[in-house]
């Protein structure tokens, strides 16, 4: 069984800043990328970045582009999210993603056959 953990969330004001980790342990498991989405009460799950460990792709809604740096270490199946210049709009449940479709499009959670519990971020205003 892989599990996927998240750490790092919690309240912060806006233009704050916080760094998200995921890490994956259990069952060996071969990804080829992973990525971390968001989600709200009464919303679909929504992509926030990924990262494609072949050629280091990365890629970033464009809410948060300039302010979210997505990181990992394939070796690890871990990834990080470091969240600056927070806005209230970002408070959200953060879920970290892990696919092992070979040149899947990351940014469709369709993607994604292993997922985190998910971790709290609030941004107060």
């Amino acid at each position: 069984q892989v599990q996927l953990v998240e750490s790092g969330g919690g309240l912060v004001q806006a233009g704050g800043s916080l760094r998200l980790s995921c890490a994956a342990s259990g069952r060996t498991f071969t990804s080829y990328g992973m990525g971390w989405f968001r989600q709200v009460p009464g919303k679909e799950r929504e992509f926030v970045t990924a990262i494609r460990w072949s050629g280091g792709s990365t890629y970033y809604a464009e809410s948060v582009k300039g302010r979210f740096t997505i990181s990992g270490d394939n070796a690890k199946n871990a990834v990080y999210l470091q969240m600056n210049s927070l806005k209230p709009e970002d408070t959200a449940v953060y879920y970290c993603a892990a696919s092992s479709i070979r040149f899947g499009d990351l940014m469709t959670r369709f993607t994604y056959a292993y997922w985190g519990q998910g971790t709290q971020v609030t941004v107060s205003s």
